[in-house]
């Protein structure tokens, strides 16, 4: 998406080398409705202080058929230019994740892009966290390198009430968070906003984007099993098959879910029952929201968004000097 003729602008500076002063907004969209209001957000009210924009989204293979048909709705509607990424695993030792660009027709749904980053890496857990590395934001870099793109922005959909997934490191990365600094917004008041729009992402708000996310809560864990059992079939294959693929440092094999659960152990405590099924966030509106929720969840139990999670291996910024969260929050926002 370029506001400038032939691409990048050029600019000299005092008579000297040619230097690239082009202005780059780089959107990750995640392919929900808070990473869609961000991008809406941003084209009517931030577009123009950059000259070329970019908005990439990075389908795994095991996103919900919704998710992708929503990715494509919001590109109609807004006349956003989407770029679709899927991630290309090179095999041999020392190359790293690339990329492919595809559409929504042409879009993984069988898993297979999952699969060949299970096949090297292993299977991703708490312990093992390189699915959003590997799957979103290795492939969105390199198709931002293939174009040439090397410095810029990029904007993250964060909201106010989810603060604590930013990166202490925003700052040195060029990451920005248009909905804690300069439009903060909570989860009830997107879904107001969507209510008022001819369409929305028709999932559940424990659905999420990914079908089987292992970083989810158990509680949501456990209802998406107890309904929609055929979205487990993909990670139980995954984990009879490549159990003891990547570099397991006990030699045990992994499995996705928190408290070293197997899927076949999700499917068969979803069967036994006994608990009560998640909630429905993605309709609750600011006038009935109240209480806290204490469904303990990892950062993609929503939606996956890049540079959100704290256990990146090239986000491995400590807090400084062992602040607490007042002087964290201040330091990121300043």
């Amino acid at each position: 998406m370029n506001k400038t003729e032939g691409g990048h602008t050029k600019r000299r500076s005092g008579g000297g080398p040619t230097e690239d002063r082009t202005r780059r907004l780089f959107v990750s969209f995640s392919g929900g409705e808070t990473s869609a209001y961000m991008t809406r957000w941003l084209q009517l009210n931030r577009w123009l202080d950059y000259d070329e924009v970019q908005i990439v989204f990075a389908n795994t293979g095991q996103e919900n058929e919704d998710t992708l048909r929503f990715v494509q709705r919001c590109a109609d509607a807004f006349g956003w230019d989407v770029t679709w990424v899927e991630a290309v695993v090179h095999h041999q030792f020392g190359k790293g994740t690339t990329h492919r660009v595809v559409d929504y027709d042409r879009a993984d749904r069988s898993g297979q892009t999952f699969e060949e980053v299970i096949k090297k890496y292993g299977i991703p857990n708490q312990a093992y966290p390189h699915c959003n590395r590997e799957l979103k934001l290795a492939p969105m870099k390199s198709y931002m390198r293939s174009i040439g793109w090397h410095d810029y922005d990029t904007a993250i959909g964060i909201r106010v009430d989810e603060i604590d997934r930013m990166v202490i490191n925003a700052k040195e990365k060029k990451i920005i968070y248009p909905l804690i600094r300069h439009h903060p917004i909570t989860k009830p008041e997107i879904n107001a906003w969507w209510s008022r729009q001819p369409f929305r992402l028709q999932l559940a708000g424990f659905e999420g984007n990914c079908k089987w996310c292992w970083k989810k809560s158990m509680r949501k864990l456990l209802t998406l099993a107890s309904r929609r059992p055929e979205w487990f079939e993909f990670p139980d294959r995954m984990e009879q098959e490549y159990g003891l693929s990547g570099s397991n440092r006990d030699g045990t094999p992994r499995v996705f879910f928190r408290q070293h659960m197997s899927t076949g152990g999700i499917l068969t405590q979803a069967l036994i029952g006994g608990f009560d099924d998640a909630d429905d966030d993605s309709r609750k509106y600011p006038d009935t929201v109240g209480g806290v929720n204490l469904d303990a969840a990892g950062s993609c139990s929503e939606s996956c968004d890049i540079y959100s999670d704290h256990d990146l291996a090239d986000l491995d910024a400590s807090l400084p000097g062992g602040s607490d969260w007042d002087e964290w929050r201040a330091y990121v926002l300043s």
